[in-house]
């Protein structure tokens, strides 16, 4: 008699790719907040820097 199986689901195949997943969306944001954080670091610097260079007035 032949038995006839199925497929069986490789659970840890579809875990691993899940938790590259999450890994490449964490990874993402964590650079968007970084772009975030510089270019207002740099705006920051920017408008300190502008008030500084000019002369006072008397």
């Amino acid at each position: 008699m032949k038995e006839h199986f199925l497929a069986r689901t490789n659970y840890s195949f579809e875990k691993r790719q899940r938790e590259l997943a999450k890994k490449k969306k964490k990874e993402e944001k964590q650079q968007q907040k970084l772009a975030k954080k510089t270019t207002t670091d740099d705006d920051g610097r920017e408008d300190a820097a502008a008030g500084n260079d000019a002369p006072p007035s008397e």
